[in-house]
């Protein structure tokens, strides 16, 4: 049986950046990542718009409006001292209708109220810094910029092993027993004690916490997010990143056209029910996780609250012509060429058996155990914060700070 005093279950950014952390803060410790697939960052953080999110839309106070805004300068500061390439290319919020006009002031309100530094510009000035690009107005996020996560996250994996760390892959999680003095992790064809556990596995993380006993008010549920890359000679299209005013009313911030960091732009994405928790294709279907979808309370009352969006986004997924007509809003010059097939993502996001949609992180403990339960976006932006939170609360739950 393979021993350590902590294993952190989950390759993707957060749980690179948790195990990296408590590398660095108590060195006394052996500690180890478990990861299913053969290699990192394979899931929700490799295949995200690879957006450093300033914190705009997120309401002042929660986990994500703080570690969003210490994210930002986490994320740059890592990039920096590890030689990964970034751009802060600022992001524009374009108001396209007269009822984008409010909207976009609260955002603005909002805004200020997390401390951001945003600017509002008039139709004219929009033009001017966006040639391409026409709106009623729109709001300036400068410090909003692009980078590749998978990157961070294989940097954050070596500093990790430079500190004596391991890093297990291909092993699937199958059983979680938590014990009076440790806790027993089956994955794969071995067994692995660890003296404590931390669970940040993304779309798997609500089956994980509840192998470990938690009670359970949520379920996450995959939603896939479908992209399409613009034509090569598309590439010098704008020059900061363009979304549209999100509707509040709505779950999603609506498709947006991103600078990537390798010189290219996408547009995307839109918000489509998958139908396996790894669906990343239309015809990816999962008999296990359909059921549990349609057989979850929560899910039918959130469904039925949004069925009409939910046609529409089914409607714009299955129809190009569709989802380009939502760009043209904003970019009235793409065409139909201009889009070419793009890798598509999934978002875990978690729906409370109200049927209500729980936007905060979610972190939860058990006695040996911490569970990063809900992390969409900006998780990736706020990995850094996230783990500092995380091993904060490692030390005073586990009494570490006495121990080692």
């Amino acid at each position: 049986m393979d021993k350590y005093d902590i294993v952190v279950i989950g390759g993707g950014i957060v749980g690179a950046a948790t195990a990296m952390t408590l590398t660095e803060r108590f060195p006394g410790l052996s500690v180890s990542i478990i990861e299913k697939e053969d290699g990192l960052a394979h899931h929700q953080t490799g295949r995200n718009s690879g957006v450093i999110h300033a914190g705009v839309y997120y309401k002042p106070g929660t986990l994500k409006a703080i570690y969003c805004k210490q994210g930002v300068d986490a994320t740059i500061r890592f990039c920096q001292d590890h030689g990964i390439p970034f751009d802060q290319c600022g992001k524009m919020i374009v108001s396209t209708d007269e009822k984008d006009v409010p909207r976009m002031k609260a955002l603005y309100d909002r805004s200020k109220e997390n401390g951001l530094d945003l600017e509002l510009l008039d139709a004219a000035e929009l033009r001017r810094r966006e040639p391409n690009i026409v709106g009623l107005g729109a709001l300036y996020s400068p410090t909003t910029g692009i980078v590749d996560y998978g990157a961070v996250t294989r940097a954050m994996a070596e500093k990790v092993r430079a500190h004596g760390g391991e890093i297990l892959t291909g092993l699937e999680v199958h059983n979680i027993r938590e014990e009076t003095s440790h806790v027993v992790i089956e994955a794969g064809s071995r067994v692995i004690r660890a003296g404590h556990l931390v669970v940040c596995a993304g779309i798997m993380a609500d089956r994980l916490a509840k192998l470990s006993g938690l009670k359970m008010d949520f379920q996450l549920v995959p939603f896939r997010g479908e992209y399409y890359r613009l034509a090569d000679h598309r590439n010098d299209l704008i020059n900061h990143l363009i979304y549209p005013v999100p509707d509040p009313a709505l779950p999603f911030l609506g498709v947006h056209l991103t600078k990537m960091i390798g010189g290219y732009l996408t547009v995307g994405p839109n918000a489509v029910l998958a139908f396996a928790r790894e669906g990343y294709r239309f015809r990816d279907v999962s008999m296990k996780d359909t059921l549990e979808i349609f057989g979850y309370r929560g899910f039918r009352k959130l469904a039925w609250q949004y069925l009409g969006l939910g046609i529409e986004e089914m409607a714009n997924s299955l129809s190009k012509r569709r989802y380009l007509e939502l760009c043209r809003k904003y970019c009235p010059d793409l065409k139909l060429e201009d889009f070419l097939p793009y890798r598509p993502g999934i978002r875990a996001q978690a729906v409370m058996s109200d049927g209500t949609i729980e936007h905060d992180f979610i972190i939860r403990t058990t006695q040996r155990t911490i569970h990063v339960c809900n992390a969409p976006s900006p998780a990736a932006t706020s990995a850094i914060p996230i783990a500092n939170h995380v091993v904060e609360t490692a030390s005073n739950h586990f009494g570490w700070s006495q121990k080692v």
